[in-house]
């Protein structure tokens, strides 16, 4: 389940918020990582935008030999197919469910709403959005693969909904080799995906900010 009740940041122009971006963040992050995204994103002043990031709680990680840290599941082996605990991630997929539900009983429609997240949330992000019965705005995969690409039933709602991947072309966490196949696994589902790489670690960097602002603009416009 998530740890705790997550970071939220409402938005800046003190108008009650008519759109949420839910982002998830990586193994041994927490909500707080992405917080300093929010005001870099140069969102249009007119967008009335609620942050809502959630923090995992705290497990074992088997290939951090078993040491508990923030995860949204566990990964058994780093190999090309990352083995992980596929119950696990369906859970928190879940949990982040409820929090677009939660957002949805607040007023927000959930065609408003666009799921993001980065590395392991990512994966999460990827069940989340694409088993949710309700249609949504968009999805961000950052810097991620799509653990349960073969064995998810994709809602009908969510058939066609918008999919933005990001990748560095030198990440040492995550190839750039899992992002590319994750991306073809979305359009191999239908989805309308788009793929882009930049010249980066596993990290996030000026250039994809700035894509990743216009693209939540054209999401949310």
């Amino acid at each position: 389940m998530v740890a705790t009740s997550p970071l939220v940041i409402e938005p800046s122009n003190d108008r009650p918020a008519e759109a949420v971006v839910i982002i998830l963040h990586g193994l041994g992050a927490d909500g707080h990582d992405f917080s300093p995204l929010v005001p870099v994103l140069t969102l249009p002043s007119e967008l009335a935008v609620r942050f809502v990031l959630p923090h995992a709680p705290s497990r074992p990680v088997t290939i951090n030999g078993g040491v508990s840290m923030p995860a949204w599941y566990d990964i058994l082996d780093m190999n090309l197919g990352r083995r992980i605990d596929e119950a696990q991630l369906i859970a928190s997929a879940k949990e982040v469910q409820a929090l677009i539900d939660d957002q949805r009983r607040g007023g927000i429609d959930s065609r408003r709403i666009v799921l993001a997240g980065f590395s392991q949330g990512g994966a999460v992000a990827y069940h989340a959005a694409l088993t949710y019965p309700e249609p949504l705005a968009g999805l961000l995969a950052l810097s991620t693969y799509f653990a349960t690409a073969g064995s998810l039933e994709i809602s009908e709602a969510n058939r066609q909904l918008v999919t933005e991947v990001h990748h560095g072309t030198f990440d040492p966490v995550v190839p750039e080799s899992l992002g590319r196949q994750g991306y073809e696994q979305a359009k191999a589902l239908g989805l309308p995906a788009r793929y882009r790489t930049y010249e980066m670690a596993h990290a996030l960097c000026p250039e994809q900010i700035a894509d990743i602002g216009k693209w939540l603009s054209q999401r949310l416009a």
